[in-house]
């Protein structure tokens, strides 16, 4: 994951290099008026970490909603502790992971360092070390807290 992250970035890199090489000139595409080079950000309310659930999981596994269960669940859990506008819980197509029995799980935060860790959370088997899984989930999400 790190590496395609890596590549992602470097590739990017390179497009907009070129752009900017190329300011400039015209494009035939856009009526022959010069290509913006900028693009507008915003910082997102959810600055502190984004965690990505895939919906692709449960679908292959006889259409189950265990993963919007679980994305309803850290939604509400988010709510309840006061940290859901600085967390978003968003429903994601394929991540490419595939797990045969789970759903995967991103978390992006500007505390992780970079690493955006991968998690695969077995819906069926939802107790680990006596404690539950979504609760473990969740305390990892809080402990990437900016």
């Amino acid at each position: 994951m790190k590496k395609l992250i890596r590549r992602i970035k470097r590739l990017l890199q390179r497009i907009f290099k070129r752009f900017t090489s190329t300011s400039e000139q015209t494009s035939p595409l856009i009526n022959s008026r010069p290509l913006e080079t900028s693009i507008p950000s915003v910082s997102p309310r959810w600055e502190s970490g984004l965690v990505l659930v895939c919906s692709q999981c449960t679908n292959e596994q006889s259409g189950s909603t265990a993963s919007e269960d679980l994305e309803n669940w850290l939604k509400s859990r988010l709510k309840i502790e006061g940290l859901w506008g600085e967390f978003r819980v968003v429903s994601t197509s394929c991540l490419g992971v595939c797990p045969k029995a789970g759903i995967t799980v991103v978390i992006v935060s500007n505390g992780s360092g970079g690493n955006s860790p991968c998690l695969i959370v077995n819906p069926r088997s939802d107790v680990y070390d006596g404690l539950r899984l979504r609760e473990v989930l969740y305390s990892y999400i809080k402990q990437n807290k900016k």
